[in-house]
């Protein structure tokens, strides 16, 4: 464990700092329309990334309880952003597909949070930005390694 003042104290701090930036945050000085919650963001980012998942799926994605999936799946079919299909693969289970308008309020979503890391991050050389990409995703790497819960990247972000 770190000393007061340490490296590891530091990450965390900066760590919680930057949950309540992102927080304060959202959706301040962008669209006029209903900002996505955090988890549909990660709901859809997932679908997206991962094609059509049963509630099993999600639930061993998020390591998140039926219940919890549930609500979130409920919340997300009445806003129009996934819809439940027969499984693609013949499975029983039937699995939730991201809709048009899902895949509309994703992008707008991601757009309006890269152009608020783009205000950011102005006066930073682009190999400082790449860095700190390239340490995010080894720190969320790690994390997903010790937890068993790898999240798959889409080849452009990797």
């Amino acid at each position: 464990m770190d000393t007061a003042g340490g490296a590891t104290d530091r990450v965390e701090f900066e760590q919680m700092l930057l949950g309540r930036y992102m927080h304060l945050h959202k959706g301040k000085g962008r669209r006029t329309g209903g900002v996505l919650d955090r988890s549909a963001y990660i709901l859809l980012s997932r679908i997206r990334v991962e094609g059509p998942m049963s509630i099993g799926q999600l639930g061993d994605a998020f390591g998140l309880d039926v219940s919890t999936l549930n609500r979130q799946t409920a919340a997300a079919m009445r806003a129009g952003l996934v819809e439940r299909i027969p499984d693609p693969g013949g499975g029983m289970a039937r699995k939730f597909r991201i809709t048009e308008e899902g895949e509309r309020r994703l992008d707008e979503e991601r757009t309006g949070v890269v152009a608020s890391l783009d205000r950011i991050m102005a006066d930073w050389p682009e190999e400082d930005i790449a860095a700190f990409a390239d340490y995010l995703q080894r720190f969320n790497s790690d994390i997903e390694r010790l937890h068993g819960m790898p999240w798959p990247r889409p080849q452009e972000v990797v």
